[in-house]
């Protein structure tokens, strides 16, 4: 009996402190892919390393073992580069392991002592850094340098992105606090997440048919415009950087002399690599309010981009390229949909997958605005002819294979999300409004079976003519 008061006891206890337990800290733990998604059928190809282990959670992962004596030589590398010695670039972790350890979810690393935590971090760290900088100024000798294969380059690349294998962004920091290379690091940094965003110039004027690997890096050092991360200007893309079909982990010289202008924005200090990339993708959130009028056209009816583009509404890449700006203008009979562009290759999944799984984290407060952006690219893509259209008007860009792959995969990725569906509202009501305006749509598609060729608008032209010539002839028979 009295064990049974004990217990009755503890849980009335636990009933009478839940609410003083907040679910959600002030910033997200780092944690493991939510439940929901955990039975997902390719699991492992979009959420467990293939060639890195970043942090705890994959540490004893057999395929990332030889991970390991590059992490060593990567780590001795790096207490070189920074000017100090190991022995002291490990005491800045070790100092703050107690700080560091509440970054991470209790639970799943309470079997790992500080020592063991310290260590693992401090390489992890270190690699890290000394990876992203010499892949982003030293890769002409980056390979011979630690012997390290293309392949396992390129997927290194694509495993610092995903949402279980993070380690706290404040590990980065104190490992280049206090170096005379502090901001060499933090922009090589930024640029390499900017390498996993940016369409490039080249890739959009170049042929869209190759199919690449994922991971590849290419325009590491590419000429362009000055830029910055904040900028309005820059291409949304969740791929590597890649123009033509190449090998895993193959580079191109492109003006690797010169290093890209990257400005790096005051704002808050991101939760690990993962994050950052969510920010530089989303831009600044910006509010989106329905005009006046489009309420009653909240409910959608229309299917797909076929569906969008029979009823006059074109496709066009935005002006700027944050995956937030989404907008639409209709003109006369015709629309016009804004998109930003994005590019798609074998990399795409699994970054948005992870980028998703990051938003669904139960103490991750945000605005859902990557899997408000799947949804609304889902809705428009159900077969390869839509994808065919948005490539044709310069807002997608496949690399992965054939247009039906690239429909596949992202009615893959969008099935069973939950989107913020204040995200795009406006947008939505407005395609509505059109879609729903039958007289619209009735004149786009007799200008479609009329003028959607040269040869029909100059046989118009003809008759045309020829009905006005008749008709000045009927005149002057008549008054002559």
């Amino acid at each position: 009996m009295g064990e049974a008061r004990e217990i009755r006891e503890k849980r009335f206890k636990e009933l009478r402190d839940a609410p003083k337990s907040p679910i959600h800290s002030s910033q997200p733990k780092i944690q493991k892919v939510p439940f929901m998604l955990r039975d997902h059928k390719n699991f492992e190809k979009y959420y467990v390393p293939r060639a890195v282990a970043i942090g705890p959670f994959h540490h004893d992962n057999p395929r990332c073992k030889l991970a390991q004596k590059y992490k060593l030589m990567l780590t001795s590398k790096f207490a070189q580069f920074v000017g100090q010695t190991d022995e002291d670039l490990y005491k800045k972790i070790e100092e703050k392991i107690k700080e560091l350890r509440e970054c991470y979810v209790k639970e799943e690393i309470e079997d790992i002592d500080d020592d063991t935590l310290a260590w693992m971090l401090f390489l992890d760290g270190c690699s890290t850094l000394q990876f992203i900088y010499s892949l982003m100024h030293e890769h002409e000798e980056f390979e011979k340098l630690f012997e390290i294969k293309r392949d396992q380059v390129a997927f290194a690349q694509q495993d610092l992105f995903l949402l279980e294998n993070q380690i706290p962004y404040q590990v980065l920091e104190l490992l280049m606090s206090s170096s005379n290379r502090r901001e060499d690091l933090k922009r090589a940094i930024e640029n390499f997440v900017q390498m996993h965003i940016i369409v490039p110039t080249e890739k959009q004027s170049k042929g869209q048919e190759q199919k690449h690997q994922p991971g590849i890096t290419e325009n590491r050092e590419q000429k362009q415009e000055p830029d910055t991360t904040a900028s309005m200007e820059q291409k949304v893309d969740i791929t590597e950087n890649t123009e033509t079909k190449q090998q895993p982990g193959e580079t191109t010289d492109v003006n690797q002399k010169q290093q890209p202008s990257v400005t790096i924005p005051m704002e808050k200090e991101p939760i690990h690599l993962l994050d950052l990339l969510r920010k530089r993708i989303l831009g600044s959130p910006k509010e989106d309010v329905p005009k006046k009028g489009v309420g009653e056209f909240s409910k959608q009816t229309f299917r797909n981009v076929q569906e969008l583009s029979a009823a006059g509404i074109h496709f066009q890449p935005s002006k700027s390229n944050f995956l937030g700006d989404i907008s639409f203008k209709s003109h006369c009979f015709a629309g016009f949909l804004s998109l930003p562009p994005i590019s798609v290759d074998d990399s795409t999944g699994p970054k948005f997958m992870n980028l998703i799984a990051y938003e669904m984290c139960p103490d991750f407060q945000n605005d859902y605005g990557v899997t408000s952006y799947i949804g609304f690219l889902d809705a428009l893509i159900d077969h390869a002819d839509d994808v065919k259209k948005l490539r044709s008007a310069s807002v997608l860009f496949n690399f992965l294979g054939s247009d039906k792959e690239v429909a596949q995969l992202f009615n893959e990725i969008g099935t069973d999300l939950v989107p913020n569906t204040a995200i795009y509202l406006s947008v939505k009501a407005e395609l509505e409004k059109h879609y729903k305006t039958k007289w619209k749509t009735w004149m786009s598609q007799f200008c479609h079976d009329h003028f959607s060729s040269p040869w029909t608008i100059l046989a118009f032209l003809g008759v045309l003519s020829a009905l006005g010539l008749s008709g000045i002839q009927t005149w002057y028979t008549v008054h002559p």
